[in-house]
C-alpha cells in the first residue's frame, strides 16, 4: 500500500504541475495568443477566412484562392487563462518594428552586412538603397504567421525586395499633365532620361508605390507593412562623378535658359507697355479732331449762314494773333 500510495501521490503532483500550474498562462498587452487543440488552431465559427476579411481586398483574383487562410480565434491580452496538456498557446508580439530594408534575414552579411541593397536601373547602372522598414504582425491574419508559412518575415522581406528592383529596373519620371506644367519643369529640372536623377527626384513617388504594391503583405503572410522610407540612392563612385559632371553642365544650360527667358519675358512686358503708350497718345491726338468734327457738324445744321459766321469769327481771331498775312490776288 506504502508504493501504491507512492505512486497516487506522484500522478496526482504530476497532474498538479502539469495542469494546474502549467496550464496557467497569461499574455502581454503587446501580445496576441492563438490556441490549439492536439495541434489544430481553434477557428471562428462559420468557417471564416481571410477573404471575408477587408485584408483581402489588396489581393488579386488570381491569388485570392491561394492565400484564403482560415481565420483563428485570438486571445486578446489579459489573464491568467488555463489550458490543458493536449492544447499549446503560441504567442506572437504585434508591436511595430523597423529595420533596414537591406536586411537579409538569412544571410545577415548580405547586401554588404545589411547596410545597402544593390540594384540596377533602366539604363543598366548598378546603384545603392538605403532605407527603412516598418513592419508589425497582422492581427487578423494570424494562422499564416504562425501555421501557413514557416519564415513569413523572411518571405515579406523577399517580396519587398523584389517588387523595389523591379520598380527601379521599369522607374521613368512622371511627365507634365499640361504643356504649361512642362514649360515650367524646363529651366529647373535635372538632367532628364538620366534614371538616376529620375530616381532620385521622384523619391518620394517611389516611396508611395512601394507602399501601395506592400498592402497585400497582410493578407499573403500575415505581416503589415506600416510604410517603407527610401533616404538614399547612392551609385558607384565613377558613375557619381559622371553624374555630378552631367548636372554641373545641365545646370549651367539650365541657369542660360533661365536668364534668357526671363530677358524675352522682360522685353515682351515693355513692348507691351510701348505699345499702350503709343495707342494712349493716338487716342488723345484723335479726339480733340472728333469733338471739332461734331462742332462743325452741329452749326452746319443750324444753317449755312451759322457756319460762315462761325469761320468767319475764327479767321478774325487768326488775324489778330498773325504778325502777317497773305492773301491771293485775284
Amino acid at each position: 500500500m506504502d508504493a501504491l500510495g507512492g505512486i497516487i501521490l506522484g500522478v496526482f503532483l504530476w497532474f498538479v504541475v502539469r495542469v494546474v500550474v502549467m496550464g496557467v498562462y497569461t499574455v502581454d498587452q503587446n501580445e496576441r495568443a492563438v490556441k490549439t487543440v492536439f495541434g489544430r488552431a481553434e477557428r471562428l465559427p462559420g468557417g471564416k477566412t481571410t477573404l471575408d476579411d477587408p485584408i483581402s481586398t489588396h489581393l488579386r483574383d488570381e491569388e485570392k484562392e491561394r492565400y484564403a487562410y482560415p481565420q483563428v480565434i485570438v486571445i486578446p491580452p489579459g489573464g491568467p487563462y488555463f489550458k490543458m496538456p493536449w492544447e499549446k498557446i503560441y504567442k506572437v508580439s504585434i508591436a511595430t518594428e523597423t529595420i533596414n530594408m537591406a536586411f537579409d534575414p538569412e544571410e545577415p552579411t548580405a547586401n554588404q552586412g545589411g547596410s545597402m541593397l544593390e540594384a540596377v536601373t533602366k539604363d543598366q547602372l548598378n546603384t545603392g538603397l538605403t532605407g527603412q522598414i516598418r513592419y508589425r504582425v497582422s492581427e487578423n491574419n494570424l494562422y499564416a504567421y504562425l501555421f501557413a508559412i514557416k519564415k513569413p518575415f523572411v518571405h515579406v522581406i523577399g517580396y519587398f525586395v523584389s517588387i523595389l528592383r523591379q520598380r527601379i529596373a521599369n522607374f521613368e519620371a512622371r511627365k507634365p499633365d499640361t504643356a504649361e506644367q512642362a514649360s515650367e519643369l524646363i529651366p529647373s529640372a535635372e538632367m532628364t532620361g538620366v534614371s538616376i536623377n529620375d530616381l532620385r527626384k521622384n523619391l518620394r513617388d517611389l516611396n508611395e508605390y512601394m507602399d501601395q504594391e506592400c498592402r497585400s503583405a497582410a493578407a499573403r503572410y500575415g505581416v503589415v507593412l506600416d510604410a517603407s522610407l527610401i533616404t538614399g540612392i547612392d551609385p558607384p563612385p565613377e558613375v557619381e562623378s559622371a553624374l555630378a559632371a552631367i548636372n554641373t553642365a545641365h545646370n549651367q544650360v539650365s541657369s542660360d535658359i533661365s536668364l534668357a527667358q526671363a530677358g524675352a519675358d522682360q522685353k515682351i512686358v515693355q513692348s507691351k507697355r510701348a505699345v499702350e503708350i503709343e495707342t494712349l497718345k493716338a487716342q488723345a491726338e484723335v479726339q480733340p479732331l472728333k469733338q471739332l468734327a461734331a462742332e462743325l457738324g452741329s452749326l452746319f445744321a443750324a444753317g449755312p449762314n451759322v457756319l460762315d459766321a462761325y469761320l468767319r469769327t475764327v479767321r478774325l481771331r487768326l488775324y489778330e494773333k498773325a504778325k502777317a498775312v497773305y492773301l491771293e490776288a485775284k
